[in-house]
């Protein structure tokens, strides 16, 4: 093999060369092959973690930069991804993390969904009744079932089959229970 696959698939590396050096090499031979082979007008910047050493975050910018951000940031995704797998095939041992961002989309989506689940919470506490939120994957439904957890008047669970799930949002009836029972006492 040759080229970016070759770079990328042409063998696995010995365990003493993973370190954290190694990582950051892979991660910038990586991102910077997927660049060159797309033609992207982007450049990077790669940053460890200063908490976690095996979480590494890596920013995309350029003039290519909304191509990244276009249909809710799915080529960013795909480009994480990739590089994620590269990592995992070249250093099977070791557990990386990987955050690609561009000019602030991940925190602007994030915060997006949490006013949605803000709207969302406020149905359920004046309807007492259940409301769905749309089909989710894992990271963004976590961030929701998080952010929901804080307010003990609602629960939530996901619901469905497969990677994309929906989120259930309900009132907490113990909650309720709870506070007359307090009352009455």
């Amino acid at each position: 093999m040759t080229g970016l696959l070759g770079k990328i698939f042409g063998g696995k590396k010995e365990s003493a060369e993973s370190s954290e050096n190694a990582f950051l090499d892979q991660i910038e031979d990586t991102v910077k092959g997927i660049i060159e082979t797309a033609d992207f007008e982007l450049d990077y910047e790669i940053n460890q973690d200063d908490q976690n050493p095996n979480e590494y975050h890596v920013e995309l910018f350029g003039d290519d930069e909304e191509l990244l951000k276009a249909k809710e940031g799915q080529l960013l995704d795909a480009i994480q991804l990739f590089t994620k797998r590269v990592l995992q095939h070249q250093f099977p041992e070791d557990n990386i993390f990987i955050n690609m961002d561009s000019g602030g989309f991940r925190q602007d989506a994030n915060d997006a969904l949490l006013d949605l689940a803000d709207k969302l919470k406020g149905i359920v506490l004046d309807k007492g009744k259940s409301v769905y939120f749309r089909a989710l994957p894992p990271k963004d439904r976590k961030l929701i079932h998080q952010y929901l957890a804080e307010d003990g008047r609602v629960k939530s669970r996901s619901v469905g089959e497969g990677h994309f799930k929906k989120i259930k949002i309900y009132p907490n009836r113990e909650k309720d229970r709870q506070d007359d029972q307090s009352a009455t006492h």
